[in-house]
């Protein structure tokens, strides 16, 4: 079966280069011009292209909203931009980030690593630091130790998931209260800060020094796998 790949590029010529490529290697491509219309075309998709250059909402802010939609669909950023805090922007909600000019067969590469990556199958039991484990199917969390249930309330456990699912990332804490809480995050709110010292308390060994749930100061959280 094919892989499906969503493009949005506004350059004809590296779009239509990057069409053509990927159809001949296989893969299905879905191009459009800009980030119209992509969060529905998202969902039918095995990963995602996204040029940063775009008219309209610009890639970072089409990004985003592709990663709320369809968070285990892999996005790989594609732009001429080179400075560092343009990539550490576009990697705390992307997979990937590429620099123009770029070779094809480089851009074909990364794309598999990704879908493999992501077509891999979840482990049922994922263990956080050296005694927490969290059954995902029983949706459990035990302390090893004690051999005891953690009891979680339930936006701590949506919390929890949702770290774990974009384990080994940045997340802003704009994107976590918006996706746990369904409704916009109002600047200065601290009630993900204290669901998040909560679930420390109960996963951590020392919360003052947490070594599951890190914070990144004006950011937001990684959880550590």
């Amino acid at each position: 079966m094919k892989k499906s790949v969503l493009c949005i590029e506004d350059n004809m010529e590296i779009g239509k280069l990057i069409k053509e490529k990927l159809e001949q290697h296989g893969f299905s491509v879905q191009w459009q011009l800009s980030g119209e219309g992509a969060e529905k075309e998202v969902l039918h998709q095995d990963v995602v292209i996204l040029d940063i250059m775009l008219p309209g909402l610009d890639g970072f802010t089409v990004g985003k909203r592709l990663k709320e939609v369809a968070p285990m669909v892999p996005i790989l950023l594609l732009s001429a931009r080179t400075a560092v805090h343009d990539k550490v922007n576009g990697l705390q909600f992307a997979d990937d980030y590429v620099t123009k000019p770029f070779h094809i067969d480089e851009l074909i590469a990364r794309l598999e690593v990704l879908m493999r990556r992501n077509g891999e199958e979840v482990e049922e039991h994922i263990q956080l630091g050296k005694h927490i484990e969290v059954n995902l199917n029983a949706q459990i969390v035990i302390n090893k130790r004690t051999q005891e249930e953690i009891v979680l309330t339930g936006k701590e456990h949506r919390i929890l998931l949702y770290l774990i699912e974009n384990a080994n990332q940045i997340l802003p804490k704009e994107r976590i209260f918006e996706t746990v809480w369904d409704e916009p995050y109002i600047h200065g709110d601290k009630t993900l800060i204290m669901h998040i010292g909560h679930l420390r308390k109960k996963l951590e060994q020392n919360p003052d020094e947490p070594k599951i749930i890190e914070t990144f100061k004006g950011i937001g959280y990684r959880l550590k796998l």
